[in-house]
């Protein structure tokens, strides 16, 4: 696979300060999957850069600033690879391929699209998560980070607001670790009621009162393998739903153990969670500290946790900003205008 990417003056009668970049893809079956139907991604790249895209067959002239052109480039670069692998290329896909170049600094290059493989440099083999149903790369800076940490350390806080990926990427690692035989278990825990576990005025057994709240742990299991394993691993006991207030006096060896929902956690809660820790284990915190559900005046245990651990070897924290949201883009602007970041 091959593809040119050369570089022109503006056009008579455009701004100065814009670039002309001209990339010609040699696959032109990978190309229409790059461009995606009536090339809305495309689109989508001229919104969110500011950029003018004009294709005509496999070859694209990108015309902008030169800062904005070369991110532009960059982004196709990364869409190509993607399309190349086979993976699907989606608006999704295109807002990560863009929020991973704008983090990076970048120099003008001259080369082949399908033979750069350093321009977007956290794009690397350690952060691809294979999985059964499919290959997870990280759509953000953010995620890069929560990768790496994932890979590299035993116990990793991931904090942050809603839609950065927190407890996806968790349990898609978990999953891979469990496929490639690292690990004989997961474990997934949460607190089973937002300020409280009163499990018993809940109707039916033990399954039946925990499972409205591990849902969205559900629902990424199931986005990882097919359906039909995920319940036969449930049945054997190799996928366990462990509420929280079930999980005193427990040691979790050979286990990828991931609470969601820490934040709403008691600092005794959560003390007792992080020393179930046990022999070749890998441990999971997801939360978001600006949506604690406990009763006014109760602390946080994941904020508790993370004062008290900070420098400890062994544990790393990555820390999501509404930047990492990598959910539809109104969810970004809405978390910025309750100013999650800031705790507010």
């Amino acid at each position: 696979m091959y593809a040119k990417a050369s570089s022109a003056s503006a056009r008579p009668g455009t701004s100065s300060s814009n670039h002309k970049k001209v990339v010609e893809f040699e696959d032109n079956r990978l190309a229409a999957v790059v461009f995606g139907q009536h090339d809305r991604n495309l689109t989508r790249i001229e919104q969110r850069l500011g950029v003018v895209l004009i294709n005509r067959g496999n070859r694209i002239a990108i015309e902008g600033t030169p800062e904005r052109a070369e991110v532009a480039r960059t982004v196709l670069a990364d869409l190509y690879d993607m399309a190349r692998r086979g993976q699907p290329v989606d608006v999704g896909e295109v807002d990560g391929a863009i929020r991973m170049a704008e983090a990076v600094p970048l120099e003008p290059i001259e080369q082949s699209i399908s033979a750069r493989p350093d321009v977007t440099k956290p794009k690397d083999a350690d952060l691809k998560i294979t999985t059964r149903n499919r290959v997870i790369m990280p759509r953000s800076p953010g995620q890069a980070d929560y990768i790496k940490n994932l890979v590299k350390h035993d116990m990793v806080f991931g904090v942050g607001p809603a839609g950065t990926g927190k407890t996806y990427l968790a349990v898609a690692m978990a999953v891979a670790r469990m496929l490639a035989g690292e690990i004989d278990r997961i474990i997934l825990s949460r607190p089973a009621v937002e300020a409280g576990e009163n499990l018993g005025f809940l109707p039916g057994d033990l399954k039946d009162k925990v499972d409205p709240y591990l849902r969205p742990l559900y629902d990424a299991l199931y986005d990882m393998m097919p359906a039909e394993q995920v319940e036969k691993r449930i049945a054997s006991g190799q996928i366990e739903i462990a509420p929280l207030a079930y999980m005193r006096g427990r040691t979790l060896a050979n286990a990828f153990v991931i609470l969601d929902e820490a934040q709403n956690t008691s600092p005794m809660q959560m003390k007792m969670f992080l020393t179930r820790f046990g022999e070749n284990s890998r441990m999971a915190i997801c939360g978001d500290v600006t949506q604690v559900d406990l009763p006014r005046g109760t602390r946080s245990g994941l904020r508790d946790a993370l004062d008290i651990l900070k420098g400890v070897e062994g544990i790393a924290v990555t820390r999501f900003t509404k930047k990492d949201v990598v959910r539809h883009p109104l969810v970004g602007r809405i978390v910025d205008a309750y100013g999650d970041e800031d705790g507010r």
